[in-house]
């Protein structure tokens, strides 16, 4: 997944980012309101983390302004503001969850998942298709009594794949899911990664064929 953290405290972003980067997420991150809106106009978030007190303004306000504009990009708020009338009023301002500072990195990945899985619909963490299963709890691709781990990027790649199941994937569109806006990262890293799911899928009844000039797709072998 991608994620979008608008936070102006260094050492906290630091911390969420690498976190996040642990698992296999791209994770773009902002300081202020005006550099947030910027990545926004550029990419494709499926989750944006909110601080309220920013440097150029009030994270209330660029939520309001969000939903306002229909964008239906989920959003948890981290707010050091414990009242009850103050998680209320980020609820009502269109807010997914909250999140109060100080707060557990595990119980952070928790609420992520668990906003992720209701702004998409129930989720599954096995996925199957032709006699493969990707196993995304496990980070293991498992055919024909055999598992096989996966590195954080591999999961995340093949996770888009099983989720759509013959539909073609530009190297840009795969780029975007994979790495962040700061990353030194071509196209020819998708190509490298798409190699090395190959291998993985070797001996199985899946394959990810490219389908010359507009990317790849995963269908029966």
């Amino acid at each position: 997944m991608r994620f979008l953290l608008i936070e102006d405290s260094p050492k906290l972003a630091r911390a969420v980012m690498e976190r996040l980067q642990l698992d296999g997420h791209a994770v773009d991150h902002a300081e202020t309101l005006d550099a947030a809106s910027a990545c926004i106009a550029v990419a494709k978030y499926d989750l944006i983390l909110l601080d309220i007190m920013l440097p150029d303004g009030d994270g209330r306000d660029f939520l309001q302004q969000h939903r306002e504009a229909a964008n239906k990009t989920p959003v948890i708020v981290i707010t050091a503001r414990s009242a009850v009338s103050d998680r209320v009023g980020l609820l009502d301002l269109g807010a997914d969850d909250y999140i109060t500072k100080p707060f557990d990195f595990a119980e952070l990945e928790a609420r992520c998942r668990a906003v992720v899985r209701r702004h998409g619909g129930p989720a599954d963490n096995r996925k199957s298709f032709a006699g493969t299963v990707l196993d995304s709890s496990t980070a293991e691709l498992q055919f024909s009594g055999i598992s096989i781990p996966l590195r954080n990027r591999e999961l995340r790649l093949l996770e888009v794949f099983f989720n759509a199941p013959g539909q073609v994937f530009s190297k840009a569109y795969l780029l975007d899911r994979l790495f962040s806006l700061t990353d030194e990262a071509s196209e020819n890293a998708i190509e490298v990664y798409v190699g090395r799911l190959r291998k993985r899928l070797e001996g199985s009844g899946t394959v990810i064929e490219t389908v010359r000039g507009l990317g790849y797709r995963m269908v029966a072998a």
